[in-house]
């Protein structure tokens, strides 16, 4: 075998082993920014997939852009007197769910969208945008905002997003057939863990979303099936 033969043959071997090493590197970063994105996001995770139909590069470059995105924003602490306020608000909108739910889930919408304005989010008026940086900082909690979202606006499916103001929500008799009590009551348990995390004194946020994460069924939001209880 001549030398140029041997000379070629190693080019060759050096070059397909470049190739899969180079693979494999890609493969290990791919895997290494899914289970990053998994690890970050948890049950939106899943949720990005099925809104891309299943496809998972689809589903983390969004996700991938939300963290671009939103990722550096720094929230701003409440003052205590207004974080009693929303608190206070809360608790009028979760006592009027008995005689008026719809209008209480409308109220749980609006206070959530308001909150995470003070909060540094972008504003009610964004909403899309507000909630995919709530995505990126309350990933675990974020889905029942957009549940009482949904419900506020007399709409039903399995996603929802803002198709209008509050303005235009529906009323009376026409709303509440859209959408039942029980699921209105659903959206407003939902609802509550992002509003307790929102609400939370700055130094507590993390231990506060950590907390609502594995004890939102024990805590509630007072509303049982008969309307709401004290205490």
């Amino acid at each position: 075998m001549s030398t140029v033969l041997i000379i070629a043959l190693i080019v060759v071997v050096v070059a397909v082993l470049a190739v899969g090493a180079v693979a494999v590197m890609n493969g290990k970063r791919g895997a290494g920014g899914t289970r990053g994105l998994k690890r970050r996001f948890g049950p939106e995770y899943d949720r990005a997939v099925a809104r891309h139909d299943g496809d998972t590069k689809a589903a983390e470059r969004d996700l991938g852009e939300r963290v671009k995105r939103h990722g550096a924003l720094r929230t701003r602490p409440l003052q205590p007197a207004a974080r009693e306020q929303y608190a206070a608000r809360w608790t009028v909108a979760q006592e009027r769910f008995v005689d008026s739910p719809r209008e209480a889930v409308v109220e749980a919408d609006r206070l959530i969208a308001e909150v995470a304005g003070a909060r540094g989010f972008p504003d009610a008026g964004h909403y899309e945008e507000q909630v995919d940086a709530l995505s990126v900082h309350h990933a675990h909690h974020v889905h029942g905002y957009r549940k009482v979202h949904r419900v506020a606006l007399g709409t039903t499916g399995p996603e929802g997003g803002r198709t209008g103001t509050l303005g235009s929500t529906l009323s009376g008799t026409d709303a509440d057939a859209a959408t039942g009590t029980e699921e209105m009551r659903a959206a407003m348990i939902e609802a509550r863990a992002l509003f307790d995390a929102l609400v939370a004194e700055q130094r507590h946020d993390a231990d506060a979303a950590h907390t609502d994460r594995h004890d939102t069924s024990k805590r509630s939001t007072g509303i049982t099936q008969k309307g709401v209880q004290h205490g």
